[in-house]
This record gives structure tokens, sequence and C-alpha cells, in this order.
């Protein structure tokens, strides 16, 4: 279970949790497949951290 980021902060920032799946999967499936970046950490906590530390630009479907 994850405690920190919370599941609600982050459902925040993206606006559903289904959006938030999404997002998180995709930047987890795009950090593994680049070899060159080895942070020690899983690909899933990696895009979650992105996503809470605002790294991430999410772009609505209707932009």
């Amino acid at each position: 279970m994850m405690n920190r980021p919370p599941v609600n902060e982050l459902e925040q920032k993206v606006g559903c949790r289904y959006a938030l799946v999404t997002v998180v999967a995709k930047r987890a499936r795009q950090i593994m497949q680049n070899p060159d970046v080895d942070s020690g950490i899983k690909p899933v906590s990696a895009a979650i951290e992105e996503l809470y530390e605002e790294k991430l630009k999410i772009k609505n479907v209707g932009e």
C-alpha cells in the first residue's frame, strides 16, 4: 500500500483515478525503455515521484 505521496493528492493533480493510473503506467514504461537512466528505484515509484513533484506535464485530451 502506498502511503507517500497520498493517492488523493495525486488524484487531484490529474483529475481522476483512471487518468492517474494511465499517466503513471505510461511514464513507468518510458522509464523502463530508457537504459541510460538507473535511479535505483522502481519505475512506477519514479513515475509517481515525478508526478507528485510536478515534473510531468499532463496534457488533457481536449488540448
